[in-house]
C-alpha cells in the first residue's frame, strides 16, 4: 500500500468506511503480529495483544496526525502495548539453577566447559534460557534487550518506536547488561 492509499483509506475510515476500516487493519496486521511476537509478553497469548493493538489503532485512528508514517504510529503503539501488559505480569526477580529444565541445566553446564559448540536441543534449551534471563529483567529492560540484541534494531530505531532518549536507552542497556551478566554468573557458580 502506498503513502498516498494509506492516506486515502485513513480519510474513508475516520468517516466511518468499514471497507477502508479493514483495508489498513490488513495492512497493518503483519507489522503488528511481529511487534507483538517479539516483545510477547509470558502470560498473554499473542492473538489477543495482536487484537488488542489493532483496536486501539483503529479506535484513535483520528488522533493519528500524519507527521510520522503510518506504520511508525503503529509501532509505537504496539510496543506501549507490550510493555503495558509486561508491567502487569508479576515475574520471579532471580532464576537460580533448579529452576532450569534439565535441558537448560545442561547448556550451562556445557557453556561451562565448552562454549563453542552446542547441538541442536542444546541450541533450543540455550534459546529457552535466554528467555528466563530476559524474565528476570524489569519490563522496560527486558524490551530493550529484545529489540536491541535478539531484533538487531540500533539505538534511534529503538527511540524511535519507545520515544526514549537515546541516552536512557544507553544506561538502560548497560543496566541491563550487568543484571544479566550477574544472574548468569550465579547460574554459571551453581554448576560447580
Amino acid at each position: 500500500m502506498t503513502d498516498a492509499e494509506v492516506a486515502e483509506c485513513l480519510a474513508r475510515g475516520r468517516d466511518g468506511d468499514e471497507k477502508a476500516i479493514l483495508e489498513l487493519f490488513h495492512y497493518m496486521y503483519p507489522h503488528v503480529a511481529k511487534l507483538v511476537q517479539a516483545n510477547l509478553p509470558a502470560k498473554e497469548s499473542a492473538e489477543d495483544l495482536i487484537q488488542k493493538v489493532c483496536i486501539k489503532v483503529m479506535s484513535h485512528l483520528n488522533q493519528f496526525s500524519g507527521k510520522v508514517p503510518f506504520l511508525h504510529w503503529v509501532s509505537r503503539i504496539a510496543v506501549n502495548t507490550c510493555l503495558n501488559q509486561i508491567r502487569h505480569e508479576k515475574r520471579r526477580p532471580e532464576i537460580r539453577l533448579a529452576d532450569l529444565s534439565e535441558n537448560e541445566a545442561n547448556v550451562v553446564e556445557h557453556l561451562a566447559t565448552a562454549p563453542d559448540e552446542l547441538d541442536a536441543s542444546q541450541k533450543m534449551a540455550a534459546s529457552e534460557l535466554v528467555e528466563k534471563l530476559l524474565a528476570s529483567l524489569k519490563p522496560a529492560d527486558r524490551l530493550l534487550m529484545k529489540l536491541m540484541y535478539l531484533d538487531g534494531h540500533n539505538v534511534q530505531e529503538i527511540a524511535s518506536l519507545t520515544g526514549w532518549s537515546r541516552t536512557l536507552i544507553k544506561v538502560r542497556a548497560f543496566r541491563a547488561r550487568a543484571h544479566l551478566r550477574q544472574h548468569y554468573t550465579l547460574l554459571m557458580k551453581e554448576t560447580t
